[in-house]
């Protein structure tokens, strides 16, 4: 299993507000939006030379305001190293509706971490 890239999802309760400052304090450019049910769910933002994610998440002001996307070339095996190596299952390994398989764990300090697959 290899990594072949990452990038931090700040998690919001106001999409439209953090995509906004952003935009205004860093010059970011939308690089990729997600809708889901008639909703903008998630947009990519590109500030200099890198990215970063902004996901809507209703209950965000209660649990994790940051996630660590990674993208890996075999998500079912990273995501059994990463149990084996002491993470906690969130999420077994399953296919979304965008296209990537996801499974979500938690490090050993608590961190969310995402392993995805875009093929």
């Amino acid at each position: 299993m290899t990594v072949t890239r990452l990038f931090p999802i700040l998690r919001t309760t106001d999409l439209p507000r953090l995509v906004d400052f952003y935009q205004r304090a860093f010059s970011a450019s939308v690089h990729y939006r997600f809708e889901h049910e008639g909703r903008e769910v998630y947009v990519a933002l590109t500030v200099g030379g890198g990215l970063i994610g902004i996901g809507l998440e209703p209950d965000a002001e209660s649990g994790d305001s940051l996630a660590i996307w990674l993208y890996v070339d075999d998500v079912d095996s990273a995501y059994s190293a990463a149990v084996e190596a002491g993470a906690v299952s969130v999420e077994a390994p399953n296919d979304k509706p965008w296209g990537e398989r996801v499974a979500q764990v938690r490090d050993p300090d608590g961190t969310l971490l995402y392993l995805g697959f875009q093929g």
